[in-house]
């Protein structure tokens, strides 16, 4: 959910990605009544970790309940700051509230998803130790996202992703790899990729603090 000042709801901006777009579509129906953006994102939060607990069993068939779980996840987590901003709810403890849950769900998925494929695939125990690696990767990356809007500036300035597209609507691909028994895939996928994408960020860190201390020394 993105911070905004907390008041009446104004104009609203067109959706930001075509996910948003889906998910203000869902939340009109709520705009009068007393539900509140950070119900959504517990909502968002608690079908999250369900994902992930379907993901932890062996069977083909709780990954597939998981990844349909995941997609109706994913739409809350856009969902939230969408009601916000229709309803002026928006507020800086619902933005960290969101933020905090995003890298609750994502760790616990990945370690759910390590832990379902453990002595059920060639990578053996592997698969566990596979799955932290790629969840506590995904929270130190979070850690990197707290600084960066902690220092005022949105991730997708220091990550440069296209317009229409949200870093997190990678996640997205998660289901499609539930739904057509390819789970040992991506936990192979995600295991390489976050911590690379830890270091990149990083390395981003490193880049923008040395920018700011440069701006700050000139006269």
């Amino acid at each position: 959910m993105d911070e905004q000042s907390t008041g009446t709801a104004t104009k609203l901006a067109p959706p930001k990605t075509y996910v948003h777009a889906v998910a203000r579509w869902m939340m009109y129906p709520l705009v009068n009544t007393r539900v509140t953006p950070n119900q959504i994102t517990t909502v968002r939060m608690l079908s999250g970790i369900l994902a992930a607990w379907c993901f932890s069993k062996s069977e083909a068939g709780w990954h597939v309940w998981g990844g349909c779980i995941f997609v109706f996840s994913m739409l809350m987590d856009r969902a939230d700051g969408e009601l916000a901003r229709m309803t002026g709810q928006s507020s800086r403890w619902g933005h960290w509230y969101d933020l905090i849950c995003d890298m609750l769900v994502n760790m616990v998925l990945f370690i759910g998803i390590g832990y379902g494929l453990s002595g059920t695939t060639w990578l053996g125990e592997w698969s566990t130790v596979l799955g932290g690696v790629a969840g506590i990767s995904i929270g130190a990356i979070f850690i990197i996202v707290f600084q960066f809007h902690m220092s005022g500036t949105h991730p997708g300035v220091v990550f440069k992703y296209p317009d229409g597209f949200d870093l997190d609507d990678s996640m997205f691909v998660i289901p499609l790899f539930a739904w057509f028994d390819g789970m040992l895939y991506l936990l192979i996928i995600a295991g390489i990729v976050a911590p690379a994408f830890l270091v990149f960020s990083i390395w981003q860190a490193i880049k923008m603090n040395a920018a700011d201390k440069e701006s700050n020394l000139k006269p």
